[in-house]
């Protein structure tokens, strides 16, 4: 699982636009820890990669 920054770094996103694509619906919402920190699998990570090839 990948925190928000880790998920940002891998894919050379910064963490206000991930935030921003979870607003708008483009990410779906993470599961979170019991601190309500954003953890990320590895399909987040594929969607993302497509998102920032896309643009």
């Amino acid at each position: 699982m990948l925190s928000i920054g880790s998920l940002g770094k891998r894919t050379g996103t910064k963490v206000q636009t991930i935030r921003y694509y979870e607003q708008i619906g483009l990410m779906p919402e993470p599961g979170r820890t019991e601190g309500g920190q954003r953890r990320y699998e590895d399909v987040e990570l594929d969607r993302l990669a497509f998102i920032r090839h896309s643009r």
